[in-house]
C-alpha cells in the first residue's frame, strides 16, 4: 500500500507542527510542498476543495487545513497514533 500523502508549505506553523508530530510518531507519509508547484497545489484543491495546507490524503480519506489537535482523532479512528 502506499503511502499516505501530507501537503504541506514551506514556513507553515500547522505544517511544521504536523510534520514534527508523524516524525516524533514515526508514522510515514509522502510530503508534497505546494507551495511553487502548480501541479501540486492543483491536485491538492482537486482533492479537498480548497488551497489551505496542511491537507492529508490517507488512502483516499481527506482531512484539510488542520492541525494536531484535528489529526489526532483522525489518526485514532483509523487505529493510529
Amino acid at each position: 500500500m502506499s503511502l499516505p500523502i501530507l501537503y504541506i508549505k514551506p514556513g507553515c506553523p500547522w505544517c511544521d507542527e504536523v510534520v514534527d508530530f508523524l516524525k516524533h510518531r514515526k508514522i510515514a507519509v509522502r510530503t508534497v510542498v505546494v507551495s511553487g508547484n502548480p501541479s501540486a497545489m492543483r491536485e491538492m484543491v482537486d482533492l479537498s476543495g480548497q488551497s489551505k495546507a496542511p491537507t492529508m490524503d490517507w488512502h483516499g480519506e481527506v482531512l484539510a487545513d488542520f492541525g494536531v489537535d484535528e489529526l489526532v482523532p483522525f489518526l485514532k479512528k483509523r487505529g493510529i497514533a
